[in-house]
């Protein structure tokens, strides 16, 4: 199947005819991507058995730190071969979007597609969650003393909190903030606050709050193509993006709610930088806001500028720039009037990162396996498509989808040599995965029914053969 020419050959219609030799051509290199990601996969689950000491996921290994953070590295889990109620919801939503998904996303008015994209992934994300069950899998996720909602009760004074946030970064302290609220500025922690004071307490409604916003960043995302003069690739996009593997992140990890938020600051800015949009320079304003907010909730956020960059580039304008760099200064402004300083804050979480399991993550192993992790989260369409997206000719022309992936993937390789994300990227990742995600776009359209095939595949397997942490 994967051979015949006359079916890759109708992906045709989305380059120019002087390019079309080159694509029928192209096929193989489709297949040997995805060939070459699954041996990364497959070598990164093999290395943690070997017993060897340099290579190897942990360090000082005991019976329990296997057991509590190798048992299934790459990812961060445990090997748990199940099947739940949300199992034959899972598979007939992804029968469903293999089958009539990339007709629909061809057909469908525009306003329609996008809030199909959006409740199509809610849906794909909550089927993959109930996998393991309403508590275990959803309700009781950031319920842990590791989460979040540990430390909401302990917040009785916000602007207290805010001044003394950064004094109880570290570890081994009476006050220490726990794990996840140590490693991130206080907006991740003040997000659920906010939920708990409006009456939306608990982990069933924390888990709602990041799976709704989270499955939300394939909408932003073909918004963000669309925006940039490239429809047509954004409908080609869309289907992959609900039928995504980082599903079983996005149900359910604070990173998914991370994603939503700059996945829409930059589609705020795309739509800013084209002028699509009755007031471009408000919208630019409000991009800066919720990118500059991003900052405040994930420090690795910083990093977004690269994809917002990107946007301009392929806008090949500068206009939005003032509006957006006004927004995310004024949400700056607002924490550091309130006492809490972002590069105090970034400084202190670098020490406290290696107080933890980090120290026992040796970067010879992570180093490469983070990416092996990244794969199993976007699936093998994406490395499939990737050999597309490094097309000169596409890169020269700035076409959307292209220039995004590319900043994505730049993006993640510069997170991996900070070192500081070290394991449990497949989460970690999640803002600049959703991007990636719209690679598949650029397989011919004839086998975008075989892609999403091997998109669920993986994903179901994931998911019924390990319980992931996240």
């Amino acid at each position: 199947m994967l051979g015949a020419s006359a079916t890759f050959a109708e992906g045709d219609d989305v380059i120019g005819s002087p390019q079309r030799a080159e694509e029928r051509n192209f096929p193989y290199r489709d297949v040997v991507g995805a060939a070459l990601a699954l041996i990364l996969v497959v070598v990164a689950f093999v290395v943690p058995r070997l017993g060897n000491e340099t290579i190897t996921p942990i360090v000082h290994r005991t019976a329990e730190s296997v057991r509590d953070f190798a048992d299934a590295a790459p990812l961060f889990g445990f090997r748990d071969v199940h099947v739940g109620w949300g199992t034959p919801i899972a598979v007939a939503v992804a029968a469903a979007v293999v089958l009539w998904g990339p007709g629909l996303a061809q057909t469908l008015a525009w306003r329609r597609l996008t809030v199909g994209v959006w409740l199509g992934s809610a849906l794909w994300a909550m089927a993959l969650a109930l996998v393991d069950g309403w508590q275990r899998g959803f309700a009781g996720r950031l319920t842990s003393t590791d989460e979040y909602l540990h430390e909401v009760p302990r917040v009785t004074d916000i602007p207290a909190t805010l001044r003394g946030f950064a004094d109880r970064i570290l570890d081994l302290q009476p006050d220490s903030w726990t794990t996840h609220v140590s490693g991130h500025p206080p907006g991740a922690l003040l997000t659920f606050v906010w939920l708990d004071r409006i009456g939306l307490d608990g982990g069933a409604w924390a888990s709602a709050l990041c799976v709704a916003v989270g499955s939300s960043a394939g909408a932003a995302v073909i918004v963000s193509i669309r925006a940039l003069g490239d429809e047509a690739m954004a409908r080609r996009a869309a289907p992959f993006l609900v039928l995504a593997p980082a599903a079983i992140w996005v149900a359910v990890s604070a990173d998914a709610l991370f994603a939503g938020v700059v996945t829409w600051g930059i589609a705020l800015l795309a739509l800013s930088a084209t002028r699509t949009v009755p007031i471009p320079a408000l919208v630019a304003v409000a991009a800066g806001v919720l990118l500059g907010f991003g900052v405040y909730l994930s420090y690795g956020l910083t990093l977004m500028a690269i994809p917002a960059v990107a946007v301009l580039v392929i806008a090949r304008t500068a206009r939005p720039l003032v509006g957006a760099l006004a927004g995310a200064l004024a949400v700056a402004a607002v924490f550091t009037l309130y006492g809490f300083w972002w590069f105090d804050g970034y400084q202190l979480v670098q020490e406290r990162y290696y107080q933890g399991i980090a120290s026992d993550r040796p970067f010879a192993y992570w180093g490469w396996a983070n990416f092996a992790s990244l794969v199993c989260a976007v699936g093998l369409a994406v490395p499939a498509a990737l050999p597309r997206a490094f097309a000169w000719s596409r890169v020269r022309a700035r076409s959307p989808v292209p220039v995004l992936v590319l900043s994505a993937l730049l993006a993640v390789v510069i997170a991996d040599l900070s070192a500081l994300s070290k394991a449990e990227t497949e989460r970690i990742w999640l803002p600049f995965e959703v991007w990636l995600l719209a690679a598949p776009a650029l397989l011919p359209r004839g086998s975008h029914r075989f892609w999403l095939a091997v998109q669920a595949a993986g994903a179901l397997a994931v998911n019924h053969l390990l319980f992931t942490n996240w």
